[in-house]
């Protein structure tokens, strides 16, 4: 795709995606709710569950698959488990209200679980499990998907990328932050790479229609993601798949459909895991054995071709940082999706800051 990328300022990429979410039906009082997860995936970097999500969640909106009224109900709850019905609303409604029962579960028992059935895309599983970790406990973030990945030794699509995110609580919220597909790389990665007109993908990342691997984008597109590690990323997946979809009573791997799928009710299940830090330790002192263990991961010299050691959460602060300086970036191909969507909307598209 020529030309280049626009910039934005966070304050303007944040009002344009909250008028475009208004325009595609969401209710004006849910808008910062909604809006907030894709900023903040754009600001650390994680474009692929960003704004260019916003065309695919106008077309889910507009075919009724899923509900921007709804905020679900509690189905049950039994000491520090509760079982969530989000009743096809919007993710990122549905995700706040079960990481607010996760947090005051945990502090009354010390250990909380959470699942939901019947539920939307929610951006960046970290950011969720950063909602929890920022409550001064342990977040662990699980959510199934769409089967677009085969298990392993297959090659049809049974299982999704079904990500996994674990966040530990820090002074000023910046703590060891793992976020993870169970896929080598994330469907709207390739994605990405075929709006950024690229032809190749690295590999590793995709298999083509027959199972094989490749490199070629059109032919990742057509075909499946890999999964992580082999039979581990599958195993991992299936996991995910048990924790979220069997759990719930809702939805399971082929019956879910994803944000680029429409027509039908996403039907995806999320998993939300609250550990309270002081029911072993008091927290100063976690922060303080975290703060050796990840210094004394960092001193290991650096391999060939690197200049440090980085942690899990590290590159995503790094990125914050940087975009809140300098403006976000996004790529000529998101962006001339995001105008097409923004005329059909009736949204006027912001200029460069």
């Amino acid at each position: 795709m020529t030309g280049s990328a626009v910039i934005l300022s966070e304050a303007q990429l944040r009002e344009f995606t909250e008028r475009m979410l208004e325009a595609a039906g969401v209710p004006k009082e849910k808008l910062p709710a909604v809006a907030d997860p894709f900023v903040a995936a754009n600001l650390r970097g994680i474009d692929s569950h960003g704004v260019q999500l916003l065309p695919h969640c106008a077309d889910q909106l507009a075919a009724g698959d899923v509900d921007p009224r709804a905020e679900g109900r509690v189905v049950s709850e039994s000491g520090a488990c509760l079982l969530y019905d989000g009743q096809h609303g919007l993710g990122a409604l549905t995700s706040a209200i079960c990481c607010g029962h996760a947090v005051r579960l945990a502090r009354q028992h010390g250990v909380a679980l959470v699942v939901a059935r019947e539920v939307s895309h929610f951006g960046p599983a970290g950011y969720w499990a950063q909602k929890i970790s920022g409550e001064g406990l342990i977040g662990i973030v699980l959510c199934d998907a769409s089967p677009t990945v085969p298990p392993w030794q297959g090659h049809a699509g049974r299982l999704g990328t079904n990500p996994i995110s674990v966040s530990v609580p820090a002074p000023g919220g910046r703590g060891w932050l793992l976020d993870m597909a169970t896929t080598t790389a994330a469907y709207g990665r390739l994605e990405k790479a075929q709006l950024e007109g690229k032809t190749t993908v690295p590999e590793g990342w995709a298999l083509d229609r027959d199972g094989r691997p490749t490199t070629d984008v059109a032919a990742a597109l057509q075909g499946f993601l890999m999964p992580l590690g082999g039979y581990k990323g599958s195993g991992l997946s299936v996991m995910v798949e048990i924790l979220c979809g069997v759990l719930s009573g809702g939805a399971m791997a082929t019956e879910i459909r994803g944000i680029r799928q429409h027509g039908r009710h996403s039907r995806v299940n999320h998993a939300f895991l609250a550990i309270d830090v002081a029911r072993f330790l008091p927290l100063e002192e976690f922060h303080a054995r975290m703060d050796w263990l990840v210094g004394v991961i960092k001193s290991a010299p650096p391999a060939a071709g690197y200049d440090e050691v980085l942690v899990a959460g590290d590159p995503e602060w790094r990125s914050e940082d940087q975009r809140r300086r300098h403006g976000i970036p996004i790529p000529p191909g998101s962006w001339e999706a995001l105008a097409r969507t923004a005329e059909r909307l009736g949204v006027p598209l912001p200029t460069q800051a």
